[in-house]
């Protein structure tokens, strides 16, 4: 099979199922041990029966903070119904070769993802037509739900958004410390003004520290430039300056085009400087994978960290120990200095499931009736929603089911204050893995080894369009 885009397209119309998840973490195979039995039955707490019947699962999941959750959601399952449930998790980065490889296996998964409608034309003939599934009759909105060659392909399982986190608790404070540039948190409307923020909070942290008897080492979270972190700046951050080149010249804000210009490079420098110049980390090291960004948030080192709302579970994990809690942190936009009055936060997912239509039709069937229990039975929605920090667009997530996160529910109050919410414009890249790769490598030049930023330009611009060429080839 030639390299095709294997990245995700979605319309960002419904802001208000809102959901999470993103993150770093390699896993291995683990098989659930019980053989499966025929016809197996089971109740649904959602007042419906599943027929879990004679086949198999195998689930190549694309999220790898949620391996953990999966395991123990499998083996569920098996215990409850003996139907066999294998889940693999893909390295970060490494979901397109994963599923290349395994569904070149004759065991090959019958649960896998799609990102885009770019995704379900090149897996077309391995994608089962779900729009009669119990599945796709639970969604809350069709529009979730990627069609092609005249089948609902795959059907979207979360919403996500992403932004600037902040530690709301610590910028109120500081606010009251004598000289601070601002005197209340909702002031910070701008890059302008985020800059300036920052750059007094970084330039008397120890000042600071003494007043409101805080910790803080710097004002940002680091900007780690090694795989478990870089994603969050070649995707994300890039993705910002993606969606205001195609607003500007007109192009599908989710389906990008063969040529870019780099338009908005310079706000990408900028926000990027002011991350690195902000922070406690070291330049030079940042590509080592010596830090943890998330830990220092969570533990009061720094008052701002670029991420989604797939972190709000983490802060509320008692098990991480961390000092700072669901109570204490708001998500902003990541502002660029180019539409900041009207900007929201970034909407979008890259979560589609899809079902192998090579698969044998008893595995289909298996594979079809454990989608449904995940989203009707108090074990997956109590999964999805309390141990995942997921909400889910389907009717079924209601009750102590529906979504507790604080960070998604910032979407629709920037959306109530005329904010426009920023697509996912990075689900466009072409050969999303090698195109990210190379921006990476131009961003460890020019902060970790003092080049020049000539070297962002050129994989950003060049890289996309060689990238598109490779994707696009016949």
């Amino acid at each position: 099979m030639k390299k095709k885009l294997l990245s995700a397209l979605l319309s960002v119309a419904m802001v208000s199922a809102l959901l999470a998840g993103c993150g770093s973490k390699t896993t291995d195979v683990v098989e659930t041990p019980t053989e499966p039995t025929t016809d197996a039955v089971v109740e649904a707490d959602a007042d419906a029966t599943v027929d879990a019947g004679s086949g198999k699962v195998y689930m190549l999941n694309f999220k790898p903070e949620t391996d953990d959750v999966w395991q123990e959601l499998a083996a569920t399952y098996t215990e409850q119904t003996g139907v066999k449930v294998t889940v693999l998790t893909a390295a970060d980065g490494q979901y397109a070769t994963t599923l290349q490889a395994e569904m070149a296996k004759s065991e090959a998964p019958t649960i896998f993802n799609l990102g885009s409608a770019t995704d379900a034309k090149t897996w077309n003939e391995y994608t089962y037509d779900l729009k009669d599934s119990e599945l796709y009759g639970h969604l809350t909105d069709k529009s979730l739900a990627i069609e092609n060659d005249g089948k609902v392909a795959a059907v979207a399982n979360c919403y996500e958004c992403y932004g600037i986190i902040y530690n709301k608790t610590i910028l109120e404070q500081y606010c009251t410390v004598e000289g601070a540039v601002i005197s209340s948190v909702d002031e910070i409307n701008s890059f302008d003004t985020l800059k300036a923020v920052c750059e007094d909070i970084n330039s008397r942290v120890d000042e600071i520290n003494e007043a409101l008897g805080t910790e803080l080492t710097g004002a940002f979270a680091s900007s780690g430039l090694d795989s478990g972190s870089s994603w969050r700046f070649s995707g994300h951050l890039a993705g910002i300056a993606l969606y205001y080149e195609f607003l500007a010249d007109g192009v599908d804000l989710t389906a990008g085009e063969a040529e870019i210009k780099g338009t908005y490079l310079d706000n990408f420098k900028n926000v990027w400087d002011l991350y690195t110049n902000t922070s406690s980390a070291s330049k030079a090291t940042l590509a080592s994978g010596t830090y943890n960004a998330e830990q220092e948030f969570g533990m009061g080192e720094a008052v701002f960290y670029q991420n989604g709302d797939w972190e709000y579970a983490a802060f509320g994990n008692e098990e991480n120990g961390y000092l700072v809690t669901t109570d204490d942190i708001g998500m902003m936009p990541i502002y660029m200095g180019v539409d900041d009055a009207t900007q929201g936060l970034a909407v979008g997912t890259e979560n589609h499931w899809a079902v192998n239509a090579k698969a044998p039709q008893e595995d289909i069937d298996s594979t079809l009736a454990f989608l449904n229990w995940v989203i009707t039975s108090d074990e997956g929605r109590d999964a999805i929603t309390n141990k995942m920090g997921l909400s889910a667009p389907f009717d079924t997530f209601t009750g102590d089911f529906a979504s507790k996160n604080k960070l998604a529910a910032a979407v629709n109050e920037y959306a109530a204050a005329g904010r426009t919410s920023v697509a996912w414009s990075f689900n466009a890249t072409p050969n999303v893995d090698d195109w990210r790769a190379d921006v990476v490598a131009g961003l460890v030049e020019y902060t970790c080894n003092g080049g020049d930023w000539e070297a962002v330009r050129t994989a950003f611009v060049d890289g996309w369009a060689t990238q598109w060429a490779l994707a696009h080839e016949e």
